[in-house]
Parts: structure tokens; C-alpha cells; sequence
């Protein structure tokens, strides 16, 4: 069992708290936070161990889970990699991409494997369609939140819209070619609602929308490729996938089938692909453990995590354009 230690013990801090103590991979060892008196409460509420020198549990643990706001993340990951222990580090990865580009640089020197919290690709609806995505050409995503406070000290890109351009790279096999949005700030001083569109070099367009003022909440992606239709509900845990093949020369009574002006017939297929409940922040954690143990890439790299963060802010910047 890896020795985790976790630093940070606000609302998601807590949640990873509670999955590491019960994983059989990890042994929490015990957490930091800079809020002595949140420390003592968390401490005292769940009874895990509340070091008070960070220092202290990084020499202590195996690996170190970043549970921080963002401004925070560069300097305690830099403490982390340099002691040569290894780093799980919620999205999003630093504050800039330089930041990020010097982590990575950072773990290569030390040796350590790192991995970012980008949970939507452990999400179950998503994995159960993943390898089905094949070269998708238009992509459209609305990921809508209710207001909470919590999080609007980052534009709506980093907090929100973030999750879902990290799904989309690791889908679309290219480079960004092109990137139109706008932001509007509603309530926060930075951008609550925001829409992107992303264009790649090999043709695929990806039209994001974030909101964090919406009356409902929404976590969708349509994924639509040669032949195929992809739908995740990240939200609601559901995806369909709905499929064009050539027509049979005598389909049944309730095939349904297209034809198109050449007279080209199509069967449309509807598959509900079938899904394996979990827990994604669990997932995510246990297989940074395997990576570690058996030595391999671990699912979300920090080159990835610093990837969407590049776009995220790239984004950002043309707001103002």
C-alpha cells in the first residue's frame, strides 16, 4: 500500500480524504491544511491525522494529493516533485501553462509520475463509449452549473467548461488550429457564462458552452462522426450510440431506414451501450496507484493536464479579441 497524504481539507479535500481511507491500495497517513482551525475540526470530525508542517507529510508519504486552490498549486507541486515523492493534483494542473511546462520538466528531472484530476474521463458513461469515438468532426458540449460560490474565483472556463475541453483532446487525434469564444461576467468579476469554438487542424469543430448562473444542471457532449452519433450524459450517467450501416436488400417492418439523393439507403442502429457504475474520484485515484506500482503512464499526465490548460486560457485570451 502507498503512503498518501493529502493536502487540503476544503469541500473536495474532504471527499478525497474519505475515498483514500477506504481504498485498499493507499494508506492515508493524514493531511495539511493551511486553516489551522478548519485542520482541527476535520481532525477532530473524522479522525484522520492533521499534520501541521507540510514538510512533514510530504517526507512522510509515498504520494501527495493536491486538494488546493489553483493559485496554490505550483509552489506545493514544485515541494512535492522536488522531494521526490509522487503527485495527484486536481484540475486545473497551475495557474499558467509555464507553470505547468516546469512541473513537467520538474517530475522528468525527479523521476515521479503525476497525474491530474480531470474526473470526467473516469466518468462511467463516458468510459463505456470512449473506444467507440472514432474521428469525431463536430463535437457540442453544454456542461451548466447553479450558482455556487465556491469556484468563482476562476473564470468559468477553468472551473467548469476545462472538463470537458480535456475530454475532447483526448478524442480528437490533432492540433488546435483555431479558437473563437466569448465570456460574460454575470456575478463574479470574471466570466460566469461562456461559448467556444475550437477548430482543428483535421477538420473537426467543437462548439463548448459553460454556464454557472443556469437554472438547471447539465453535464452533455454529442460526439458526431462517418456513420455515427455519440450522446454521454455525463450527468445522469446515460449514453447512446446511434449508428448508420448500408441497408439490407429486404429490411424488416420497423427497420428504419434513410436514403439519401444518390438513393443511397442507410439503417439507422440504436445501441444503449451497457454501463459499470463507480466512483470516478475513487477510479481515478486507485489507477495513479497502479501507475505508480507497475510503472506505467498514468490515465491523465500532467503533459495532458497542462495541454487543456493551454486551450482553457487560450479560451480566455479570446474573450478579448
Amino acid at each position: 500500500m502507498l503512503k498518501a497524504g493529502v493536502l487540503g481539507a476544503g469541500h473536495l479535500g474532504k471527499i478525497h480524504l474519505k475515498l483514500l481511507k477506504q481504498s485498499d491500495k493507499y494508506e492515508l497517513i493524514g493531511f495539511y491544511d493551511a486553516d489551522h482551525e478548519n485542520a482541527k475540526k476535520v481532525a477532530e470530525e473524522f479522525g484522520y491525522r492533521a499534520y501541521s508542517d507540510l514538510d512533514e507529510l510530504i517526507a512522510d508519504a509515498d504520494m501527495i494529493d493536491v486538494v488546493t486552490p489553483t493559485l496554490s498549486h505550483f509552489e506545493v507541486a514544485k515541494k512535492v516533485i522536488s522531494a521526490g515523492k509522487h503527485l495527484f493534483i486536481e484540475k486545473p494542473i497551475t495557474n499558467t501553462f509555464e507553470e505547468a511546462e516546469e512541473l513537467i520538466a520538474l517530475a522528468e528531472k525527479h523521476d515521479v509520475k503525476g497525474q491530474v484530476g480531470h474526473v470526467e474521463r473516469f466518468n462511467p458513461a463516458f468510459q463505456s463509449v470512449a473506444n467507440r469515438i472514432e474521428n469525431p468532426m463536430f463535437i457540442e458540449a453544454h456542461r451548466l452549473a447553479e450558482f455556487n460560490p465556491r469556484g468563482t474565483d476562476v473564470p468559468v472556463v477553468l472551473d467548469l467548461m476545462i472538463h470537458d475541453i480535456d475530454v475532447i483532446l483526448s478524442v480528437v487525434q490533432s492540433e488546435v488550429r483555431n479558437i473563437n469564444a466569448s465570456g460574460v461576467s454575470v456575478i463574479s468579476d470574471t466570466p460566469d457564462i461562456a461559448n467556444a469554438r475550437i477548430e482543428f487542424e483535421n477538420g473537426c469543430v467543437a462548439n463548448l458552452t459553460a454556464s454557472r448562473i443556469s437554472m438547471k444542471n447539465m453535464r452533455k457532449s454529442r460526439f458526431f462522426q462517418r456513420d455515427a452519433y455519440i450522446s454521454v450524459d455525463f450527468l445522469e450517467k446515460v449514453c447512446e450510440v446511434v449508428k448508420m450501416k448500408d441497408a439490407p436488400e429486404d429490411p424488416d417492418d420497423f427497420a428504419m431506414i434513410l436514403q439519401n439523393a444518390e438513393g443511397v439507403k442507410k439503417q439507422i442502429y440504436f445501441d444503449n451501450p451497457s454501463i459499470s457504475p463507480n466512483n470516478a474520484i475513487l477510479d481515478e485515484l486507485e489507477t495513479f496507484a497502479d501507475a505508480i506500482v507497475e510503472d506505467q503512464e498514468p490515465v491523465v499526465t500532467l503533459s495532458q493536464g497542462a495541454k487543456a490548460l493551454q486551450i482553457a486560457n487560450q479560451v480566455i485570451a479570446s474573450f478579448s479579441k
